[in-house]
């Protein structure tokens, strides 16, 4: 059996996933790098409702950031983000 501890942090990071705005951001990103206007614009939100997202995701490690200048630039943390909303994509359409 899993240590408790680890089950909990597994749990925290499906309700990361538990949130649309936050999977439609994760898939905006599959492909390319964007800033926070980008990701706005191509949603249809608000660049602070946007940021709001972001901070959480970051904290979660699923976006990583670089900053050019004043600007932000957003990417997937790693792979295995992209195969997490793969396999549950998948799971749904099974």
């Amino acid at each position: 059996m899993l240590e408790e501890e680890l089950l909990y942090d597994l749990a925290e990071l499906y309700k990361i996933f538990g949130d649309s705005t936050r999977i439609r951001i994760l898939y905006a990103l599959f492909e390319k790098e964007m800033c926070v206007n980008d990701i706005a614009e191509e949603l249809g939100m608000t660049m602070s409702a946007i940021s709001h997202q972001l901070r959480i995701l970051k904290q979660a490690r699923l976006v990583k950031y670089r900053k050019e200048g004043k600007a932000v630039f957003y990417a997937l943390a790693d792979d295995h983000v992209k195969s997490i909303i793969e396999m549950g994509l998948e799971h749904i359409s099974e």
